[in-house]
C-alpha cells in the first residue's frame, strides 16, 4: 500500500483500533476524509487480516463505489496496487468484485434488491457500507448479521431515520475522542449499547490534505443558518430541505441564563399518545414567560409507550403529570392554569376526576386550538428570527423535533409526526399568545 495523503493522530488511532472492535461508525462533516480512510485503509486492513475469503462493498450503486471508493484519487486501487477490479465479473464470479491478496470483496448497489439478495445467502468476513443513512434499511438489517466485521460512513441526516436507532446510536466513542463529538449528537447515543461497537465523528481538522482556503471555500458555499449549512459543515443531524422551523444557536440558551430572566408568569401542557407501535411520544412542556415578552421552554419529559415495560395508560397521566408540575414549581414558578389536547377526553376526564378527588391546585383545561395550525407556525417562526422564542438546552427531545418537523411534499401544510413536544408547547403559550413578541405581526 502506497500512501500519499497525511493522516491526523486521530484516523491513526482509528486505523490501529482492530482489537475488540466488531463495527465502526464514521460521521461527520463532507470532505473530513472518512471514505478514503475509512474504505481505503482500515477497511482493506481488516480484509488483509481476515481469515474468511468472501467480503462485501456497499454503496447505493455499483457506479457510486467505483466512482467514490474503487477508482477515485487515493481510492482503493490507488493505496493498493495489487487489488484488481473486474466490474463485469468473471468467468468465477458474475457480480462486480475485487480481488485482493486471496480475497474476494463483492461491489454491491444495495439500491437493487435483486442484485444483493444473490450474495445473502453467504457469510462475510468484512463488510463496508458506503453512505448508510440512505441505505436500503432491509439491506443493513440482513448483513449486519452476517459478518465478522463492519464498517459504515454516513453523512448527517434525519435522525428519526431507523438507521440511527437500530444501528449508529448503538456504538460508542473511544473516551480520547468522546469530546470531539457534537453534544447533539452525543445525547443520541443513548440507545443500549452493543459491544465492541466505535463510533468516531470526523470533521476538516481531522483531513490534514485540505488547506485552510479548501476549507474556508466549502463554509463559503453553505449559507450560514441552512440546514445544508448544519449538515456539510458542522456535521450535525437533520433534514436537509423542507424543515418547517430555522432553529438557530441564538433560540437554545443555558441554565444560568434562563435562570437570569426576569419571569412574569408560567404555563404547562402534555400531548399524549398511548400507541405501543409507534415512534410517537407523551410529551409534558414547561414554559415561562419573561417581562420583556420573550417565551422560554424551561422542561420536558416525554415517554414512549412502545419502551416502557408497563404501558402508560389515561389514569397514569394525572400523577405522572401533577409530578412534573410541581417539580417545576419549586425549580421556576407556579403554572396554575395547565392544557390538554383537547381531542383527548379519556386524559381530559383522568385530569378533571383527580383534581376532584385529591383537591390538587391545578386547573386542567382542554387546549385552545382555534388558532389553526399555519397560523401557530407563522407566530412562533417570526417569535424564533426575532429572538423572543428561546428553549433551555436541556430540552433535547424538543430541540430534535424542531430539527426534523417538516412540510408535506404535496400540501402546504406540516406532517403529521415528529410534533408531540411541538404541540403541547404550543398548547402551553396559545392562550397568552398576545404576551410573546417584541415585533408586532399584522
Amino acid at each position: 500500500m502506497t500512501n500519499s495523503f497525511p493522516l491526523s493522530q486521530k484516523y491513526i488511532d482509528f486505523i490501529n483500533s482492530v482489537k475488540n472492535v466488531s463495527a465502526d461508525f464514521l460521521e461527520g462533516t463532507t470532505a473530513s476524509g472518512k471514505t478514503t480512510v475509512g474504505a481505503g485503509v482500515k477497511f482493506m486492513r481488516m480484509v488483509s487480516a481476515s481469515a474468511k475469503k468472501l467480503h462485501i462493498i456497499a454503496a447505493k450503486t455499483t457506479g457510486v463505489a467505483e466512482k467514490n471508493i474503487i477508482q477515485q484519487d487515493n481510492g482503493i486501487l490507488d493505496l493498493h496496487r495489487s487489488a484488481v477490479y473486474y466490474g463485469n465479473g468473471d468467468k468465477d464470479n458474475k457480480l462486480p468484485h475485487i480481488k485482493f491478496e486471496d480475497k474476494i470483496i463483492y461491489v454491491l448497489g444495495y439500491d437493487n434488491r435483486d442484485k444483493w439478495e444473490l450474495v445473502l445467502g453467504s457469510q462475510f468476513g468484512c463488510v463496508y457500507i458506503d453512505e448508510i443513512n440512505t441505505a436500503n434499511i432491509d439491506f443493513v438489517r440482513e448483513i449486519s448479521t452476517r459478518n465478522d466485521y463492519l464498517m459504515a460512513t454516513l453523512n448527517p441526516d434525519d435522525p428519526s431515520l431507523p438507521v440511527y436507532k437500530e444501528f449508529i446510536n448503538r456504538s460508542r466513542p473511544y473516551k480520547k475522542y468522546a469530546n470531539d463529538v457534537p453534544k447533539e449528537i452525543m445525547n443520541e447515543l443513548k440507545e443500549e449499547p452493543v459491544p465492541n461497537w466505535r463510533y468516531w465523528f470526523f470533521s476538516f481538522a481531522d483531513n490534514l490534505s485540505l488547506t485552510k482556503e479548501d476549507i474556508d471555500k466549502k463554509i463559503a458555499a453553505a449559507p450560514k443558518g441552512t440546514k445544508l449549512y448544519k449538515n456539510k459543515i458542522l456535521g450535525l443531524r437533520g433534514r436537509a430541505t423542507g424543515l418547517v422551523f430555522n432553529l438557530e444557536d441564538k433560540n437554545v440558551i443555558t441554565l444560568d441564563q434562563a435562570k437570569g430572566l426576569n419571569y412574569v408568569m408560567f404555563s404547562a401542557a402534555l400531548d399524549t399518545a398511548y400507541s405501543q407501535n409507534s415512534d410517537d411520544t407523551f410529551s409534558f412542556i414547561f414554559i415561562g414567560i419573561t417581562l420583556d415578552r420573550k417565551c422560554i421552554t424551561l422542561d420536558e419529559r416525554v415517554y414512549n409507550n412502545r419502551d416502557l415495560k408497563t404501558p402508560i395508560s389515561p389514569s397514569d397521566i394525572p400523577a405522572e403529570f401533577v409530578r412534573f408540575l410541581e417539580a417545576n414549581r419549586k425549580a421556576w414558578g407556579f403554572a396554575r392554569d395547565v392544557y390538554i389536547d383537547s381531542a383527548d377526553q379519556a386524559t381530559i376526564t383522568e385530569c378533571l376526576k383527580y383534581k376532584r378527588q385529591t383537591g390538587c391546585i391545578y386547573n386542567f383545561i382542554p387546549a385552545f386550538k382555534k388558532t389553526k395550525i399555519i397560523d401557530r407556525i407563522h407566530l412562533q417562526s417570526a417569535w424564533m428570527a426575532a429572538g423572543d422564542f428561546l428553549i433551555l438546552n436541556r430540552c433535547n427531545s424538543y430541540i430534535a423535533e424542531l430539527n426534523i418537523y417538516s412540510w408535506k411534499e404535496d400540501k402546504y401544510e406540516p406532517e403529521d409526526g415528529h410534533d408531540h413536544c411541538i404541540n403541547s408547547c404550543q398548547y402551553a403559550w396559545l392562550p397568552y399568545k398576545d404576551k410573546i413578541g417584541s415585533v408586532r405581526i399584522e
